[in-house]
């Protein structure tokens, strides 16, 4: 729906509409010097068939607003040899109310789109997650890693054991357009 709204594009068909999109770009002029190596893509990917898609047609997947049972899912549908780079987002707080309310001010955002609720159907996660704004504490606490450096590097690492290559770390803060510099310092040492 943000995209239909702000772009007019139709994702009624996603995975045809991906497909097409796919095909275009591998069909379109290019008239510079070619790049000395092939350049890769990725495909924001989440559910079965766009995760195949993925596979087939790009170097691997980024699923984005996941959990560690999600990457493991995605790794046996995209197979060995294939990117696979989920989005952790993660938040330095330890204290449950102020952590959860900071988070929700990011989930809320995605538990209102049908794609990412769906795919949160199908990782355990029931309708009733959904109906406070921003997601239940289980759902927040599912997206978002938050807590002491150790308790968010075990959140990255559950990815990995999961099958991630590389996990995209979004930090959190509670002013949202203030860059996180000494958080990324803190995980750039620890991861």
């Amino acid at each position: 729906p943000m995209v239909q709204g702000m772009r007019g594009h139709d994702w009624s068909k996603p995975y045809s509409y991906m497909r097409n999109y796919l095909d275009a770009m591998d069909g379109a002029l290019f008239m510079a010097a070619p790049p000395a190596t092939p350049p890769e893509r990725v495909i924001g990917a989440l559910h079965p068939r766009m995760l195949k898609l993925s596979a087939e047609r790009a170097a691997g997947a980024h699923p984005y607003f996941v959990t560690p049972e999600h990457t493991k899912r995605a790794r046996g549908i995209i197979g060995a040899g294939k990117l696979l780079a989920p989005e952790q987002a993660v938040l330095f707080e330890t204290d449950p109310v102020k952590a959860r309310a900071i988070a929700r001010n990011h989930t809320q955002t995605y538990t209102r789109l049908p794609n990412y609720q769906r795919n949160l159907l199908t990782l355990g996660f029931t309708d009733a997650d959904f109906v406070e704004d921003g997601g239940s504490d289980r759902v927040v606490d599912g997206i978002v890693a938050w807590g002491t450096t150790e308790q968010i590097v075990a959140r990255v690492q559950e990815h990995i054991a999961a099958g991630a290559d590389h996990v995209c770390v979004q930090v959190l803060d509670e002013n949202p357009f203030a860059p996180p510099v000494a958080q990324w310092r803190t995980l750039a040492k620890a991861l």
